[in-house]
């Protein structure tokens, strides 16, 4: 499901199967000589949850990214945001980034880093080969949480 309002609809009706919410948490650089490197890593977020939300359908709620500057203080965001979040009904809450910031955190749900990978250059097979490489490394991550249930 994404954020959007005819899937809000859908998941008013079916919101006991869809207990997982995923939150990318987006950096943007703006500096001329990094904001290739945010476009890059942001375009790479951007697949990961989208891929992650098409595989998952039906289980998990995928927010718009909550985009930040270099400026804002992770730690005292990530605590408003927590604390905003923890009003909505999911059981499950993954905050997945780029930005290695966010391990030091402390959210009500579980953070989940990648190291950003450059896609622009790739053709759409190689592109959606390393997508689908990713994802097996957050398959554990989302299994173990609803599987402790």
């Amino acid at each position: 499901m994404n954020w959007k309002a005819k899937d809000i609809d859908t998941y008013s009706q079916q919101k006991e199967y869809i207990d997982t919410l995923i939150v990318p948490l987006l950096k943007i650089e703006t500096t001329i000589e990094t904001m290739k490197i945010s476009a890059s890593s942001s375009e790479f977020l951007m697949h990961l949850t989208s891929f992650i939300e098409t595989q998952f359908k039906g289980r998990v709620m995928l927010m718009p990214p909550f985009s930040y500057t270099a400026s804002f203080e992770t730690d005292t965001m990530g605590e408003m945001l927590a604390n905003d979040l923890r009003e909505m009904p999911f059981k499950h809450i993954f905050y997945i980034t780029t930005d290695a910031k966010w391990t030091n955190s402390v959210l009500k749900g579980q953070v989940i880093w990648l190291p950003s990978i450059p896609l622009e250059s790739m053709d759409n097979h190689l592109r959606q080969t390393i997508i689908e490489d990713q994802l097996r490394q957050v398959i554990p991550l989302l299994t173990e949480k609803w599987s402790a249930q």
